[in-house]
């Protein structure tokens, strides 16, 4: 065992979920920004018109799929004494950290106003971006089945892990605010250009806490490696896993509501709510209130809903809870409205947020079974290669009803009847929709119950071969 000293096993504690947890941190410094602050940044301070915002996003979304399962099977596949995952992250900090500050430095900061050099330098920093980003997420991810193997570990540290990642959001979302007045005033670039510089120190700072503190890669998954198979082999078996594949449509949808909905809420909040200049902290106290709401609920009602009734028809009840919250986003008039209903908007979202990974380790689980190995970052990768194709429809269903109503060119001026009602409808009609098929198909998910127990049963003898071969 002392060959292996980086790799020893750690069992579970508080300590080791919030050690693990750290790299919320990054995740949300840099997704989330990137998720609330690009499109309205390029849309309404570069002044690119939403149809090459809208191109630049779908070429974006299928290297997005494309480079996630590329990443998780080279993770899979990768033997180091630091083990499989860690080498990718530490990798990925410093870049991922500079790339976050170039999101807001495009060829206008230099006074070049022509669309063309601002959408190639769009289409290129958000490819640079997301190779980094999901360099580090893929793996940070496939940890999480390794690290808490039994399901009251995960119940336990998943938790710890969303509770974190629902402070670092809200902290995340209202940073902006204390930087930029206005988000769709192009006077304030220059703020933007500070806001990345933070964003950028504050991931480098989270990344050094994380591999300092974070609990190492267990043993008896070191030589899980040899058995990994190419890329191509890793997407077929996950494709042809029937759990896998019928779970998939399900997440899609999830991440589809939350991509329009923080895509859109700025413009929302400005345009429907009436929310002016110097007021954007009121954009951060909405999402605060709707996450703070999801870590209120993901804790005292998710968490017992879960283990009571099993992660498939808490998925089912919340989903459903979420298509009746956000209805009001379609006549709501103010902001003190718009917070009330980002709160019960929480209800909604805290339950499939506290069950997709819960969901995906079982599936693991399952294939482990089944097979002998497993392939956290390859199922990671080749889920992400379809639920982040679901951003080609997020920005193909914005640049659609943008173009539809008169707005493919930002013209604050302009904002008719037409736009506000598509603006409602993308907090409201579009993700109704996504949410429905969302339940549909959950409906049908095969894993739960008697048939999940077993495999359990099974798991444990497994590990029990493996540790005993160390």
């Amino acid at each position: 065992m002392s060959k292996i000293k980086e790799l020893k096993e750690e069992p579970y504690s508080l300590k080791k979920a919030a050690s693990y947890s750290i790299g919320q941190i990054i995740n949300n410094a840099s997704y989330q920004t990137f998720s609330l602050l690009v499109f309205t940044f390029y849309f309404t301070i570069v002044g690119l018109n939403v149809i090459l915002i809208t191109i630049a996003f779908m070429i974006w979304s299928v290297w997005n799929s494309i480079n996630d399962p590329l990443l998780g099977s080279l993770s899979d596949k990768t033997h180091t004494k630091w083990g499989r995952r860690y080498p990718y992250i530490m990798i990925s900090i410093v870049p991922l950290a500079i790339v976050m500050f170039l999101l807001f430095t495009p060829p206008v900061s230099l006074g070049i106003k022509d669309q063309i050099p601002n959408f190639i330098y769009f289409l290129i920093i958000i490819m640079v971006f997301e190779f980094f980003y999901s360099m580090f997420d893929v793996n940070l991810i496939a940890l999480f089945p390794e690290l808490f193997i039994t399901e009251e570990e995960r119940t336990s540290a998943n938790a710890v892990r969303m509770t974190v990642y629902l402070i670092t959001l809200i902290i995340t979302f209202g940073l902006p605010t204390i930087f930029i007045p206005d988000f769709s005033n192009p006077k304030y670039l220059t703020q933007y250009h500070i806001f990345g510089i933070f964003i950028a120190a504050l991931i480098i700072l989270a990344g050094v806490c994380f591999l300092k503190f974070s609990p190492k890669e267990k043993a008896e998954f070191r030589d899980e490696y040899k058995n990994i198979q190419s890329f191509k082999e890793t997407f077929k078996i996950c494709v042809k896993n029937k759990t896998f594949m019928r779970y998939l449509p399900a997440e899609m949808g999830m991440w589809y509501v939350i991509g329009v909905t923080t895509t859109i809420i700025v413009l929302y909040g400005k345009f429907v709510l009436g929310i002016g200049e110097g007021e954007t902290i009121y954009i951060a106290l909405m999402l605060a209130i709707g996450f703070i709401s999801t870590a209120i609920f993901m804790n005292v009602l998710w968490k017992p809903v879960v283990r009571k009734i099993g992660t498939r028809k808490s998925w089912m009840i919340s989903v459903f809870i979420w298509i009746l919250v956000i209805s009001p986003f379609m006549f709501i008039q103010d902001r003190f409205q718009g917070i009330i209903v980002l709160f019960f908007f929480g209800i909604g979202l805290s339950g499939p947020i506290y069950i997709i990974d819960l969901i995906l380790s079982d599936i693991i689980d399952e294939d482990e079974v089944n097979t002998g190995t497993r392939r956290e970052a390859g199922y990671y990768g080749v889920k992400a290669f379809f639920y982040k194709l679901s951003t080609v429809f997020v920005f193909l269903t914005i640049g659609l009803v943008f173009t539809n109503i008169g707005w493919a060119v930002y013209e604050p001026e302009k904002v008719t009847s037409e736009v506000i009602f598509g603006l409602r409808a993308l907090m409201f009609i579009f993700p109704a929709i996504a949410l429905v098929i969302s339940l549909l198909v959950m409906y049908i998910y095969p894993l739960h119950g008697e048939k999940l127990a077993i495999v359990k049963q099974k798991l444990q003898k497994i590990h029990e071969e493996k540790r005993s071969r160390l």
